[in-house]
């Protein structure tokens, strides 16, 4: 009798330890959707109103709405390496965009600080601290972060510094390219197998996406869907080409019709991603995270649309690195909400842990901060200061070598070329047109200091003088 009641009991026991489980709530997945070059203004929804981006405005209406986001850096190597690691670009020694060549201007006074060519294989991504939780990653778009061939080019690259060998369960299109070598099929793309004559890139890498959600649907996932939209050289289909021309002409305010229309391509590319969870069901348990990898390119070609901000894309000013930033996540985050919380890329690996369950990394540390209670309860951040370090010229050589501070409301950048710094009241003057260094030298002095230290603490490689500088 007592055997057949401690079988009872033991069957018992089994049944509502399954029935336990069964309750508890699956794993939330994760969708990052990153836009390359997209400026904080170039969205409807962060008032750009010539483009039509519905499908990226109804993400900002169920969810929250960032005002104060920032990238990593100002290029897109090293804020994709910042994003992916959670990890300064200065702590990781890989602070330029990847590229064989040189950039600095001739008679530089100052030479790049040396950077890594790749992304080393043993750092640590979030999709490999994913995959302790069991979550299948899937890597579709750019990556920019393994050892470059010539461009364009159909050769194969080192396979140890392709998304593939860094946590992801596959490669859709990911190399040492900056930009596609076509936005159109053939794609000329070792790692994008062609589709249909004149398929459009973006297209297929929704397409893609979506297959590998169905394919994953009864586990957690991780779509990270890095656009190489609206990346140079500028492409998009015929039809939206042909609208934003015919929008201008009616007198709408734009710079490029071409450009305009890869931003409304770039919606319906989330448009699909986004129905797609809906139909699979799947919407409500996903946090979904949109931004761009640095500032818009204004200030160079002229062709995004990002006023008051200074400059854009290769510089420490904010139109260099300032973003849209948008996180939806149904029954976490408030719909409809807005935060001027000064948030950066670097938050998103500690955040992307705590939204599976896992603990920070033992031992390695993190320069950014979980926006789990942010997102949910609207808390603040703990944290005084953000940092920026570009000591390496970008590809059009015009811009200074330096690193940043943003504390408060004030902002400091370090100049290499002659130790001098220039200070901004952001809050005042969002635009950075009048410098305050000398008015505040004992502000300018201690957020100095601040900067130096963090420089010391990450081990950041600094420019070094040019040995055949010649002075004017």
């Amino acid at each position: 009798m007592k055997h057949h009641a401690s079988i009872l009991l033991g069957t018992l026991l089994l049944l509502l330890s399954l029935s336990a489980r069964a309750a508890e709530p699956a794993p939330p997945n994760i969708v990052f959707i990153m836009i390359d070059d997209l400026g904080l203004y170039d969205l409807h929804c962060y008032g750009f109103e010539a483009v039509d981006t519905p499908n990226i405005d109804a993400l900002a209406a169920q969810g929250m709405l960032f005002t104060q986001a920032y990238a990593a850096s100002p290029v897109c190597s090293p804020a994709r390496a910042g994003t992916i690691t959670g990890q300064s670009p200065a702590r990781l020694h890989l602070t330029n965009h990847l590229s064989r060549k040189h950039f600095a201007p001739e008679n530089a006074k100052v030479l790049d600080a040396h950077t890594l060519l790749n992304l080393p294989p043993e750092t640590v991504t979030y999709a490999e601290r994913l995959q302790e939780a069991g979550y299948a990653c899937g890597f579709f778009g750019k990556w920019h972060l393994s050892v470059n061939a010539a461009w364009p080019s159909k050769h194969a690259e080192d396979p140890l510094t392709l998304p593939d060998n860094q946590g992801f369960n596959n490669n859709l299109g990911g190399n040492g390219s900056g930009g596609p070598p076509s936005w159109f099929s053939p794609y000329n793309n070792p790692y994008i197998p062609d589709g249909p004559e004149g398929e459009y890139l973006p297209y297929r890498l929704a397409d893609e996406a979506i297959a590998f959600m169905k394919a994953h649907r009864d586990r957690p996932f991780l779509i990270n869907f890095w656009n190489f939209t609206v990346h140079s050289p500028l492409g998009t289909t015929p039809e939206l080409e042909a609208k934003y021309k015919a929008k201008r002409k009616a007198g709408a305010k734009m710079h490029s019709p071409v450009y305009t229309g890869m931003i409304e391509a770039t919606d319906q590319v989330v448009g699909k991603l986004l129905t797609a969870l809906d139909d699979l069901g799947l919407a409500d348990n996903t946090l979904v995270v949109l931004t761009s990898d640095n500032g818009g390119i204004k200030g160079l070609t002229h062709v995004g649309d990002q006023p008051p901000l200074r400059m854009g894309k290769g510089y420490l000013y904010d139109g260099g690195l300032r973003v849209p930033f948008i996180a939806r996540w149904p029954g976490k985050v408030q719909p409809g909400s807005t935060s001027d919380t000064r948030v950066t890329h670097l938050d998103l690996y500690p955040t992307f842990l705590e939204t599976a369950g896992l603990a920070p990394d033992p031992g390695r540390p993190l320069d950014g901060d979980s926006l789990v209670a942010h997102l949910t309860e609207q808390t603040d951040l703990d944290r005084d200061a953000i940092y920026f370090h570009y000591p390496n010229y970008a590809w059009h050589s015009k811009n200074r070598l330096g690193s940043a501070i943003i504390q408060g409301d004030y902002k400091l950048l370090l100049r290499y070329d002659d130790d001098s710094v220039e200070l901004y009241n952001l809050a005042q003057d969002p635009g950075e047109t009048t410098d305050l260094a000398a008015d505040m030298s004992e502000l300018a002095a201690e957020l100095t200091q601040n900067l130096k230290a963090w420089l010391k603490e990450t081990n950041a490689r600094l420019p070094v003088p040019n040995p055949d500088y010649v002075a004017p």
